[in-house]
């Protein structure tokens, strides 16, 4: 299923600025503001919330969905369709790969813009993929059914916020990769076929070129996750999300799980250079993409188990994560047009 398919590019920009700092954009240095929102943009937009459909796109997604299944059809026919009935452009980009144990699969990441023809844009990403266990039934709630349902919900929550740049040369895009897992051992030939294949596409088109950030979610869903910054030029981009939840706790419209008397916060001060997480943005960071990764440090105790299901997902919790990135993706799509990049 298509609406309104096109293939787009993008275009690289490193970022890693204090409050004013200046780029090499296409051998030109070119100025980037970040901006907060004003407290009338942050109050609007935080109010903007619609859980029960968070809710159904996770139900949606949350069931056995390996490659080349009935079920991985089915939630790419859902994710297809939910961006479609809000005016996305989508395009799927298809290919075949040949896999341990399973053989010859077709595999199809899923591609939704705002603006087909933006010059520039920032990533939403996760995988739509399940893990291959045998005759295990693995619904990979936190990995990744939560993380697509979140960028869905954003599509749909901002729906009226985001008509504003359908149409600007920096815009919005949201990818769904497939075939993120491995279906035997995680190997650099057995894992991420879905973005592996893709930023090999895009580099060759020239399509990185238009890449502001791409932010990958990943594990998300469970209560209390503690997220760390990685890499040292978007460690102001992260910067940003630390100072959103810290911004929502404050005004009062964050609450944490009831689980914890003095509750953590879920953003860390702290950056782990040394962590090496191999995950879908691997291939574009070895292309010189820069990165922001939102995934827990520990992983979930349940991760890449069957008790990854419905019965780990705290909706607190998700929902205030799901506040932090809409806030983020507005914050960053509202700077960069304002000081006309």
């Amino acid at each position: 299923m298509f609406c309104n398919v096109t293939s787009n590019v993008i275009f690289f920009l490193l970022v890693s600025f204090t409050t004013a700092d200046k780029f090499l954009v296409n051998r030109h240095y070119v100025p980037y503001y970040a901006e907060e929102l004003s407290d009338d943009d942050f109050y609007t937009i935080n109010l903007l919330s619609d859980v029960p459909h968070l809710k159904e796109a996770v139900k949606q997604i949350l069931l056995p969905r390996v490659v080349g299944t009935k079920g991985h059809k089915k939630v790419r026919q859902y994710i297809i369709k939910s961006l479609c009935d809000l005016q996305w452009s989508v395009e799927l980009h298809k290919f075949h790969d040949k896999v341990p144990i399973l053989g010859q699969l077709e595999f199809q990441n899923i591609i939704a813009t705002l603006n087909p023809k933006a010059e520039r844009y920032l990533i939403l990403s996760c995988h739509y993929d399940s893990k291959y266990m045998g005759d295990l039934q693995f619904l990979g709630a936190t990995d990744a059914a939560v993380p697509c349902a979140m960028l869905l919900n954003l599509a749909k929550v901002l729906k009226t916020n985001l008509a504003a740049f359908q149409n600007t040369p920096l815009s919005l895009m949201l990818i769904f990769f497939d075939g993120e897992e491995a279906f035997e051992e995680w190997l650099p030939e057995d894992s991420l076929y879905g973005s592996r294949r893709l930023a090999r596409k895009w580099e060759t088109e020239g399509f990185l070129d238009k890449i502001d950030m791409l932010v990958l979610l990943d594990l998300l869903g469970s209560s209390d996750p503690t997220f760390y910054n990685f890499f040292s030029n978007t460690e102001s981009f992260y910067s940003q999300l630390l100072s959103l939840e810290r911004r929502l706790a404050k005004t009062g419209f964050s609450t944490y799980s009831s689980n914890q008397v003095q509750p953590h916060r879920y953003f860390q001060a702290q950056t782990l250079r040394s962590a090496s997480l191999q995950d879908d943005h691997t291939p574009f960071l070895k292309r010189g993409v820069p990165i922001l990764h939102i995934i827990p440090l520990p992983f979930p105790s349940f991760w890449h188990t069957v008790e990854d299901n419905e019965s780990v997902i705290d909706y607190v919790t998700t929902e205030n994560l799901a506040r932090i990135v809409r806030l983020f993706t507005m914050q960053y799509l509202f700077s960069g047009i304002a000081n006309k990049i």
